[in-house]
């Protein structure tokens, strides 16, 4: 039986004029303002609120004293099921949310020191090797819970800049009443990558796009605001935007405090794209998880890092890097963070910062990490090694995290040139060697990705 702790909460202080939901335990509001409330589950199966904005807890649950002070008593299960449990609310019953949990967390997260004031938490050990496996599973099973008895299939529509479609695929792999349908950049995402996202079949399905994820998530936005297509179609979302996704990524930062053994709470720098993962771990923080400070690591997309030197928010086309899961030029998820810091009515430059990281910088990095520390670094996690070492540079005494999020062996061609070294080839994908992959080719617009939906 799982130990489950009591958990309080504090409440947002949005101004709105809809009525909050009585009496369902979990409730979130749309960022926009312009819609009504919503359970866990309905946030979960629509993705997106109708007024196009993202949905937002009301209440950010805040955790007993005595629950950080224990932590490593606590099984990675207690922890992942005392954390969801408000977010869920009534929408999944504690038995079935106990099960979840538990297939979303049976891989380990360890927490490897790398050099004297830097570790890295390796999110790269579950089946698709990315830290997007945890939400997708947790997602994928929570939408089978709330599918279980619809004759209506949900179509789960995403876009991918690299991990997330593997992941997703993986996750929805054979999920009863559910089709997925992913869009990628053709050209521009690694051939493991591409492999674990094109080759599973059954109920996935690739679309291949030529141009930017950019493209491909301004082509899934305007699906699922299209009338035609949402009257024909039940669609959601697997991208952070779906809360389903976003708010399990909290866990892992649980998981990488127990194995901290510093008395300062860590820095905690995040490779950041889309901005949800950094985001999941400023929502732990609100509810008590110890962290001195954030930093989002970017590669040359610095939407985030001009934000916070300037104070002006200006969207830009992405540019492809060598870091490609983080090539994201409009960021869905930063409103999300900017709700939060105006709940604390807080600057957000108090408690995040944020570094750009160009390519041969990053290349550098993991040659350097590599022949210094035996450490081999991929891409995404080479942009926050060195973006915690900046900051760690002017503020001498702290140490810090930072996030590996993919395997290097999902980006051989950088990873294998900077080290000189060949990456062994993880068994956990041995199965994807000769697959043959299927993708259909689709030109950017969205009048192209309209017209193949509504003939299925």
């Amino acid at each position: 039986m799982f130990n489950i702790v009591k958990m309080t909460s504090i409440k947002t202080n949005h101004t709105r004029s809809l009525t909050p939901l009585q009496g369902l335990g979990a409730s979130y509001y749309s960022l926009n303002q312009q819609a009504p409330d919503v359970t866990f589950a309905e946030a979960t199966v629509t993705g997106q609120a109708p007024d196009k904005g993202l949905y937002f807890p009301h209440d950010i649950p805040v955790l007993p004293k005595g629950f950080i002070e224990n932590i490593g008593s606590y099984t990675k299960e207690e922890i992942g099921v005392t954390i969801m449990k408000p977010y869920v609310g009534d929408s999944i019953p504690a038995d079935v949310l106990q099960s979840i949990v538990t297939e979303t967390v049976n891989f380990d997260f360890p927490l490897v020191k790398v050099d004297a004031d830097k570790y890295a938490l390796e999110l790269f050990h579950g089946p698709t090797l990315a830290f997007k496996d945890v939400g997708a599973r947790f997602m994928s099973r929570c939408l089978g819970y709330f599918n279980r008895n619809s004759s209506r299939h949900t179509t789960v529509l995403v876009a991918t800049s690299g991990d997330t479609g593997g992941a997703v695929a993986n996750g929805f792999l054979d999920v009863e009443g559910v089709e997925v349908v992913i869009l990628y950049p053709s050209g521009k995402v690694s051939p493991i990558q591409e492999l674990q996202l094109t080759t599973l079949g059954q109920n996935i399905t690739a679309l291949e796009v030529r141009g930017t994820f950019d493209d491909c998530q301004a082509m899934v936005k305007q699906a699922f605001m299209d009338e035609d297509l949402n009257q024909k179609l039940s669609l959601t979302s697997a991208n952070s935007i779906n809360v389903a996704r976003w708010l399990p990524q909290q866990l892992y930062y649980f998981f990488a405090y127990q194995q901290w053994q510093q008395e300062e709470p860590p820095v905690i720098c995040v490779p950041s794209g889309n901005f949800g993962n950094i985001c999941a771990g400023m929502v732990a923080y609100m509810s008590g998880l110890p962290v001195k400070h954030f930093i989002a690591a970017c590669n040359a997309n610095d939407v985030v890092p001009q934000f916070l030197q300037t104070g002006e928010y200006i969207a830009k086309p992405a540019i492809a890097t060598i870091s490609n899961a983080m090539d994201v030029g409009n960021p869905s998820n930063f409103v999300r963070i900017l709700e939060m810091f105006q709940q604390k009515n807080i600057p957000p430059k108090s408690m995040l910062s944020s570094y750009s990281v160009d390519d041969k910088t990053t290349a550098q990095t993991i040659k350097e990490v590599y022949q210094q520390h035996g450490y081999m670094l991929d891409p995404h996690g080479a942009v926050g090694y060195y973006a915690l070492g900046q900051y760690l540079k002017q503020h001498v005494g702290d140490k810090g995290i930072f996030l590996e999020t993919a395997h290097p062996v999902k980006f051989p061609e950088v990873v294998e040139q900077s080290t000189n070294t060949k990456i062994p080839f993880p068994e956990s994908v041995q199965y994807l060697t000769g697959r043959q992959k299927l993708s259909i080719m689709m030109d950017t617009g969205f009048s192209g990705l309209k017209d193949w939906l509504m003939g299925r």
